[in-house]
């Protein structure tokens, strides 16, 4: 794997308990940055720094649907530290089913989450990094938000609005050092897939030339490129890893 300098600088990943975001904060741990992950489940979130132990590591427990929730953490770790990068990767899927038998207050939950949850986590870190013209975010989307997934209406505007306040965010901060990115992975063997009908999953993995599921460690490979200094250019743009699926 590519080697990573991120030494001296400091991360917030959301859902970052496990999954995705549990591989990207390991990621971005080896490489030297110090790391706050966020998630809701307390006991997974003791869980893993228990087995990682690693001094660079810190959790809260944020619900990132609760702008205030979200901003009395930003003000706890902005009072010791900068905040460098932002990876809002907290997400749920929820059930599938038809738009118009659709549970109104579920289908309010997921796009409260996959959406006003990157807003909350973007809203409230963004002044941060203008503050010392740096930053790197990437929002981690979905293919689904792209296409649109059958029988995931919800799960599928949420995402589509992610990406529409990417392009936005992107344009807003293109005269400073902060790129704001986002990535629409194809479905992944990660715990989200147990929120779908296994047809649903089915047919997800049918629509991907490559054959396969996306491997964790692709996913993470990209995101850390995104949230490098490297990447000095690029910004408000979609970043694709769902195997052949979508190329535009």
């Amino acid at each position: 794997m590519n080697k990573f300098d991120f030494k001296n600088r400091t991360a917030v990943v959301t859902g970052g308990a496990q999954g995705f975001g549990l591989d990207v904060a390991k990621r971005f741990l080896d490489s030297g940055a110090k790391v706050f992950i966020w998630d809701i489940d307390e006991k997974l979130l003791n869980s893993v720094v228990d087995e990682i132990k690693n001094p660079n590591l810190e959790f809260n427990v944020v619900d990132v649907a609760n702008y205030k929730d979200v901003e009395e953490n930003v003000s706890q770790i902005i009072a010791k530290t900068n905040i460098d990068i932002l990876i809002n990767n907290a997400g749920i899927t929820g059930p599938t089913g038809p738009l118009w038998e659709y549970d109104v207050e579920i289908w309010n939950k997921i796009v409260q989450i996959n959406l006003m949850g990157t807003f909350n986590c973007c809203r409230a870190i963004v002044p941060n990094m203008i503050k010392h013209n740096y930053g790197r975010i990437v929002n981690v989307a979905s293919v689904a938000g792209k296409d649109g997934n059958a029988n995931a209406s919800a799960y599928s505007s949420g995402k589509a609005g992610a990406i529409g306040l990417t392009k936005a965010l992107g344009k807003e901060l293109a005269d400073k050092d902060i790129a704001v990115n986002a990535v629409t992975p194809a479905g992944a063997k990660t715990r989200i897939l147990d929120q779908m009908s296994k047809e649903h999953v089915q047919r997800m993995l049918s629509k991907v030339p490559r054959g396969r599921f996306l491997e964790i460690h692709e996913f993470t490979s990209l995101i850390c490129w995104l949230s490098s200094e490297e990447n000095s250019f690029s910004t408000g743009a979609v970043f694709d890893i769902s195997g052949g699926r979508s190329t535009y």
